[in-house]
């Protein structure tokens, strides 16, 4: 069965890619199709209705037979992967990409390109043999290349690509001597469960490097804003909830399969600490809305390994029970952020098609006109600030169960859990006051510019996808215990906690209980304030002037003075760049300090030393300018060097 559905999956994507170039009814019904099969297929095997499936095909591709095998935590990235999918594919039916660009093209080969990047990463999912891993890797990654420069006529866009092109190169580099080494160490190209084999434990770093660029892990992240912020909506909303989990999948996948160092745990929980802190850092002074968003993705991603860090840590203590909990919420967690970051980047999406531009402060009052896309995006912002009762709080607050207890338990893992609780904690409230700032300046107050004031809801299709997920991520909020099932299959596929994974349901329970209090709660509240407001006759009005009788849209917070306060606190770190006029004359015409956020990472690092890498490689080719005389010449500086190193060798042995 399981074999037959992922079949009819191939097919159709195959089919809806080819169909894709002519028309776009047949390749949505052939997409939409293929994504059902494939959630079928994850959530038989995910929820124990089937066993796991293994196949071995009796063909070679590139003199390996192909092995496919679905197990308990490749289903759960396969169910996410299916309903990310299919929201983007109905948004894309409808998503104008020839508005924003001149090229007419453009939407055909994105259908095109859509479903090849479906398609591999659902590859990449079943895949158990190294080198067919590494083909559908790269192949999903040019796939996401040419979706991210569908505009390619904007050198914005295609600086976004080139930047994720290239790390995502220097990513597969690490993991195609990751997976040869693996090979040449076991003598085949199968993967599964080696953990005896302790002399793999150092493959681990190859690993880390390789998945956590692509996961956007600090400070690998460096292409992800610029690749996130330039691609269109239904793009965006794939790469962060799917595709930078392919990372996280990797990690997961073969930290499970094949034994650690005894630092792994540590260097990961840091890490994960790191990312959780710094990403919401930088999200809080973003000005571009998918900027916010995408740098939002980089502080989950820490989350998600802070869980699994504390996963990894939990062996060498007496009671491991805290480590279930830690990696139950970091597979919950990887659901919750990839349907609520979706939801956002396709809110973002709508506005901007509404709009024409992502700029947040030529944005504001959009509720009015848009109160499907506010409401939607409203319920994705509070998931992702981790407030109850929303899916959101749900994973964190496992994390939190697990961490709290290891700090209890007083043992060496305790350590390194009570730094990660305080940057789960101060990330928490960071993103809260980044959600605020975004809600408020896009949806609320009154418009800043005529094309705001116009903007509408989109279409059905549009529309459709963006109530779907809300949904979904109210009902993972509010009975999260629903997802108890994958979680156990997916935390037993990874052996290091194999034992007791049905330990996260019993709070999943708890949890769902306070929240569908709360909501009732809520919903009892809103009633009676709205019935309160009717009853005295209370109507909306124009937003509070401060006294002034024509109040105008430079009176209006800009998305920099917003967070101004907070990020002035962690300006050593962001290195923001500053303009500054200052007033002259008794009677001046104009003055103004402004601060832009920067890339940081990018610019003060990545870019310095690959510069004077490229000065470097630069000088030595100089040395290859065909006369043989100097060639000599080298010849011998080379043995007059290496005789000295054995003369001095020799004289001190």
């Amino acid at each position: 069965m399981i074999g037959a559905l992922l079949l009819f999956a191939t097919v159709a994507l195959g089919l809806g890619a080819l169909a894709g170039r002519w028309s776009s009814r047949p390749w949505l019904l052939l997409t939409l199709a293929a994504t059902a099969a494939l959630a079928a297929a994850g959530l038989a095997v995910g929820t124990g209705l089937a066993p796991d499936w293994d196949w071995r095909s009796a063909f070679t591709l590139g003199g390996q037979p192909l092995h496919l095998r679905l197990d308990g935590l490749s289903a759960l990235f396969l169910v996410l992967l299916a309903g990310v999918g299919a929201a983007g594919t109905a948004y894309a039916f409808a998503y104008p990409i020839h508005t924003h660009s001149s090229d007419h093209g453009a939407p055909a080969r994105g259908r095109f390109w859509w479903n090849g990047l479906l398609f591999h990463l659902g590859f990449v999912l079943v895949n158990a043999n190294g080198l067919h891993f590494l083909i559908g890797w790269e192949l999903f990654t040019v796939c996401a290349y040419f979706l991210i420069v569908l505009d390619r006529r904007k050198w914005a866009v295609r600086q976004a690509g080139w930047l994720y092109l290239a790390a995502s190169h220097a990513g597969t580099v690490a993991l195609f001597a990751f997976f040869a080494l693996l090979a040449s160490a076991t003598g085949s190209w199968d993967l599964g469960p080696l953990r005896t084999r302790t002399e793999l434990a150092p493959l681990f770093w190859l690993a880390l490097f390789g998945f956590g660029l692509k996961a956007g892990l600090f400070p690998l992240h460096v292409w992800l804003p610029s690749a996130h912020a330039n691609a269109p909506g239904h793009v965006s909303a794939l790469l962060s909830g799917v595709a930078i989990k392919m990372g996280v999948y990797g990690l997961l996948r073969f930290s499970g399969w094949l034994p650690v160092p005894a630092s792994a745990g540590w260097v990961v929980l840091g890490l994960g600490a790191l990312g959780t802190f710094a990403g919401i850092v930088f999200a809080l002074v973003q000005t571009d809305l998918k900027r916010l968003l995408a740098y939002c993705s980089v502080e989950n991603i820490g989350i998600i390994l802070i869980g699994l860090g504390a996963a990894l840590l939990a062996p060498l203590t007496a009671d491991g029970a805290w480590g279930r909990l830690a990696l139950a919420g970091a597979l919950l967690h990887t659901w919750n952020h990839g349907f609520a970051k979706a939801l956002l980047f396709l809110g973002a999406g709508a506005v901007a098609h509404a709009t024409g531009t992502r700029e947040m402060t030529r944005l504001g009052g959009l509720w009015r006109g848009m109160p499907v896309t506010t409401l939607t995006f409203l319920v994705g912002a509070a998931s992702m600030a981790g407030l109850p009762p929303l899916a959101g709080f749900a994973g964190e607050w496992l994390i939190y169960l697990g961490l709290f207890e290891a700090v209890v338990g007083h043992g060496p893992a305790g350590w390194a859990a009570g730094p990660a609780v305080m940057a789960l904690a101060l990330a928490g409230a960071l993103a809260l006051a980044t959600f605020i700032k975004a809600g408020g300046l896009v949806f609320l107050g009154t418009p800043r510019s005529p094309a705001v004031a116009g903007a509408r809801d989109p279409g059905g299709w549009m529309r459709g996808p963006l109530i779907a997920l809300a949904v979904l991520v109210m009902l993972l909020g509010l009975v999260p215990f629903a997802a108890a099932p994958l979680l156990a299959r997916a935390a037993g596929a990874w052996r290091p906690l194999a034992e007791g994974v049905t330990a996260s349901a019993p709070p999943l329970a708890t949890l769902a209980r306070f929240h569908l209090l709360l909501a009732a709660v809520l919903l009892a509240g809103g009633v009676v304030l709205w019935r309160r407001t009717r009853a005295q006759g209370v109507t909306l009005g124009p937003t509070w002037d401060c006294g002034y009788a024509q109040p105008s849209r430079r009176m209006h917070y800009t998305a920099g003075g917003f967070s101004g306060t907070i990020g002035g606190w962690f300006t050593w770190f962001l290195r923001p760049a500053r303009s500054l006029r200052r007033p002259h004359g008794p009677f001046p015409d104009r003055a103004f300090t402004r601060e832009d956020p920067r890339e940081t990472v990018l610019e003060d690092l990545v870019r310095p030393t690959g510069a004077g890498v490229l000065r470097i490689s630069t000088a030595v080719r100089r040395l290859q300018h065909g006369r043989l005389q100097s060639y000599i010449l080298y010849i011998l500086i080379g043995v007059g060097a290496l005789g000295l190193i054995v003369l001095f060798h020799g004289g001190r042995s």
